[in-house]
């Protein structure tokens, strides 16, 4: 009987311990206070970054102009990124992305992988500046390929969340669970990560990262 409790101690310690690391790997980019940790880049515009940009009630809010995007100062390579996202009651929905191994000079748009956020569309890949990758040519037409099925987003107002897997060549987009999209092949280079600005009102909030090992 004391060898049961004991080894049910163990066992106890070594799931704590798994936790407890899996927890410290994490990390917050987002911490729903402030923007500390990102950058700001917003095309031919004297604005800055608080004019598109604001936080409140632990949400990070983007008025959607001028075009542009939030980028981490902190490059990544191989990580899991989850990200929830929603459109405000009110609004038509619109577009916006997240930005995936951003390399290169800020521009409208800078070279990188967007999982798509557009309404409707959400699980679409766009390839921008030739970003060295491998898709379905079977649903890829120009830079998009489109998602593998139909949309899994929720209604305007409620969240989603973006589960994105980089490990090294390989890709993944989940929607709200549902895996909306793969590539392989895909070029492994350290590169920010960035939210777009583009068009349309857009909150985002609990933003994290888990890296991975390749």
């Amino acid at each position: 009987m004391k060898r049961v409790a004991n080894l049910s101690l163990v066992l106890c310690v070594v799931l704590s311990a798994s936790t407890t690391a899996r927890a410290a790997d994490e990390v917050v980019l987002f911490n729903g206070k402030d923007l500390s940790g990102w950058t700001c880049y917003l095309r031919g515009s004297d604005a800055k970054m608080e004019d598109v940009w604001s936080v409140a009630d632990g949400v990070l809010r983007s008025k959607g102009r001028p075009i542009g995007y939030l980028k981490t100062k902190t490059k990544y390579t191989n990580y899991i990124l989850k990200v929830q996202w929603r459109w405000p009651e009110g609004t038509q929905g619109g577009n916006s992305g997240v930005l995936l191994r951003v390399v290169g000079p800020d521009l409208v748009w800078p070279k990188s992988i967007e999982a798509q956020l557009a309404a409707g569309y959400a699980g679409d890949i766009w390839n921008i500046g030739k970003f060295p990758m491998k898709v379905d040519p079977q649903r890829t037409r120009g830079r998009n390929t489109r998602k593998m099925k139909p949309a899994s987003e929720k209604p305007r107002g409620q969240w989603n969340q973006y589960e994105i897997i980089l490990k090294g060549g390989d890709l993944t987009l989940k929607v709200n669970g549902v895996v909306q999209n793969t590539a392989t092949e895909v070029e492994e280079v350290s590169g920010a990560i960035a939210l777009q600005s583009e068009g349309a009102p857009i909150e985002f909030r609990d933003i994290r990262l888990i890296p991975l090992e390749k």
